[in-house]
């Protein structure tokens, strides 16, 4: 299968949206963990296991592994994910974006070295620095639209021949840089009302939408105003408030209590 028939078919055998994301940070870890040889990937490998059967996908930040050079403890994730729960998209948040070789090389990171369904990309250098990408075709491109931190609208609102920047983007990606049908955009959960324009501009392609939990996005605004006619058309992102509920041997229990919770209340609200 590819991407977006992986996410088809995980959106319906969980019935979710949610997409828990992974971010291993070393104060927050819990203390039991941090004499293991691989602290890292045994705290990732307990939320996994702890929250796959309530979530769309998983996305592992990439930054948060580097930080501590870990990444052969992502890559153990990543392969503990894709042999124990197969029909799990995984999306790589890396925030790539460059031109020419170094953009294939990027590509190759995600798809050949991590072995991903899908990876993030930022469009600020153009469509050569996204091409890549978008040319395997098997795989998911999520573009970044309209982002969820406070400082967005520096750039992203700024105008051009009477549109905001983040609206040319998801009309560019949806009208040209979509050939395969591979792309999806990121789209904040703390901006719904541009977020319902996003969905009118694009249709019916999926949105990543981080900014639930911790960063204080309302659930209810953001899947009424994101939602395909289906109930679907999100993969609403939550890391932090999931994966650190806890911070004792009872971790992955405390996460899948908020895991769960976040999924129905998701729910609630789709129809």
């Amino acid at each position: 299968m590819n991407f977006m028939q992986k996410l088809e078919q995980a959106w319906s055998s969980s019935d979710s949206l949610l997409c828990v994301g992974l971010d291993p940070n070393w104060q927050k870890i819990p203390d039991h963990l941090k004499t293991l040889p691989e602290p890292v990937f045994e705290f990732c490998k307990a939320i996994v296991d702890a929250t796959h059967d309530l979530v769309c996908a998983f996305k592992p930040q990439i930054a948060y592994f580097a930080g501590m050079q870990a990444e052969d403890q992502l890559e153990k994730t990543l392969n503990y994910i894709r042999e124990t729960y197969p029909h799990i998209p995984i999306i790589l948040d890396s925030k790539r974006g460059d031109i020419g070789a170094t953009a294939e090389m990027y590509a190759a990171e995600a798809f050949d070295r991590f072995k991903v369904d899908a990876v993030t990309v930022n469009p600020y250098m153009g469509q050569d620095s996204a091409q890549p990408f978008l040319d395997r075709a098997d795989k998911g491109v999520v573009i970044l639209c309209r982002t969820s931190n406070p400082g967005a609208g520096d750039i992203q609102d700024l105008e051009v021949d009477g549109e905001p920047i983040y609206q040319r983007v998801a009309t560019m990606v949806n009208r040209h840089w979509n050939s395969n049908h591979n792309c999806c955009i990121v789209v904040g959960a703390t901006w719904p009302e541009q977020m319902a324009t996003l969905r009118e501009l694009t249709g019916d392609m999926p949105f990543l939408v981080p900014g639930v939990g911790a960063q204080g996005g309302d659930v209810e605004s953001l899947v009424k105003a994101g939602r395909t006619a289906d109930g679907r058309g999100l993969i609403i992102n939550s890391s932090r408030a999931i994966i650190y509920a806890g911070d004792d041997e009872n971790f992955a229990i405390a996460a899948r209590r908020v895991a769960l919770e976040t999924r129905d209340l998701i729910n609630q609200h789709r129809q």
